[in-house]
């Protein structure tokens, strides 16, 4: 009888401990499925906001800006569904436009900007300040169709990218309302708050475009400036043809880098600034770094540019489905 009870007494111990290595097998198998898709260092997605505020003829060049950049990042991966496009005015159906229904970039005219698959989403009078804030934020009706809205979340590394007329501490938008410094810093801010954005980069193409990034100060922003305060951004290629010039000298020369990146391109952000030359530019571009908190020599260009996803590769097995209760 001694016997007997001592081996039940045995087979129920063995029976708890086993119960018990089950459990934490299995609490530790829900910790490390939660660290791996819960990552801070995983971004899922991509977007560009990509913004002409110029209206009028004689401002053509600031929409090919737009447009060439619009072309660039669909050409290096990020689709047309994770792209937000402001034009302030439709240069190609100017009544001074001698090529109707298109757009070029240079004298050459080997490409058509406008071609037949361009997306634009705000259009004319819809390019004001309010709506590229309510844009940003998220704030925007709730009539407001999906390519109208900015859907990013805080996997999302976003593309930020004006031209237009401006001055220290401000863009003009449809030459009759302008933004500030202080509105785009507000802005990013909510979107912060609000998780709307892993890291962003901010490029901007006007005169003195290095004050408008001045009062940023949200985390993850790396913000590109093409001139300094007190300096112009200037022009490139004029177009006899069209009678006016026909894209930024800043915008040209990033463009022309990027001529050189693709999809498996391994080109970092601290590439894309070593490559400005100021006598080229013949403006002092600015960087502003001290919110984002990676190193530009390990910031690869498809982390913001490319639709590549990123896969993290792992030797062990995760369970699928619940757990088995104890």
């Amino acid at each position: 009888m001694k016997l007997a009870s001592l081996a039940s007494c045995t087979a129920n111990v063995m029976l708890v401990l086993t119960l018990v290595a089950v459990a934490l097998g299995a609490s530790s198998n829900e910790e490390k499925v939660t660290q791996f898709f819960d990552g801070s260092e995983i971004h899922t997605n991509n977007w560009a906001v990509l913004v002409c505020t110029s209206r009028f003829w004689f401002n053509y060049r600031h929409m090919a800006n737009a447009l060439s950049m619009y072309r660039t990042v669909k050409r290096m991966g990020i689709p047309d569904s994770h792209i937000i496009l402001m034009l302030a005015d439709d240069m190609a159906c100017n009544p001074r436009n001698a090529f109707p229904a298109a757009v070029y970039d240079h004298p050459r005219k080997t490409i058509d900007l406008y071609g037949d698959n361009v997306e634009v989403d705000y259009r004319g009078y819809e390019v004001t300040v309010e709506n590229f804030i309510r844009l940003l934020t998220g704030r925007v009706a709730a009539d407001t169709p999906r390519n109208k809205r900015l859907l990013t979340d805080d996997k999302s590394n976003v593309f930020i990218y004006m031209t237009g007329h401006g001055g220290e501490d401000f863009l003009k938008f449809q030459d009759s309302e302008e933004i500030n410094s202080y509105d785009i810093a507000d802005a990013f801010k909510q979107m912060w708050e609000k998780q709307r954005y892993r890291e962003i980069l901010f490029m901007i193409d006007t005169c003195q475009a290095n004050t408008m990034y001045s009062k940023f100060d949200s985390p993850n922003i790396l913000s590109i400036g093409s001139s300094k305060k007190g300096q112009n951004s200037l022009s490139h290629f004029h177009d006899y043809d069209l009678g006016v010039s026909v894209i930024d000298r800043f915008t040209y020369y990033n463009l022309e880098f990027f001529e050189s990146v693709d999809s498996s391109s391994k080109q970092t952000m601290a590439d894309l600034i070593a490559a400005y030359n100021t006598s080229l530019i013949q403006s002092d571009p600015g960087v502003r770094t001290d919110l984002f908190a990676r190193d530009l020599a390990k910031t690869y260009l498809m982390d913001f540019f490319g639709a590549v996803q990123n896969v993290k590769l792992t030797t062990e097995a995760f369970p699928i489905g619940k757990s088995k209760s104890v």
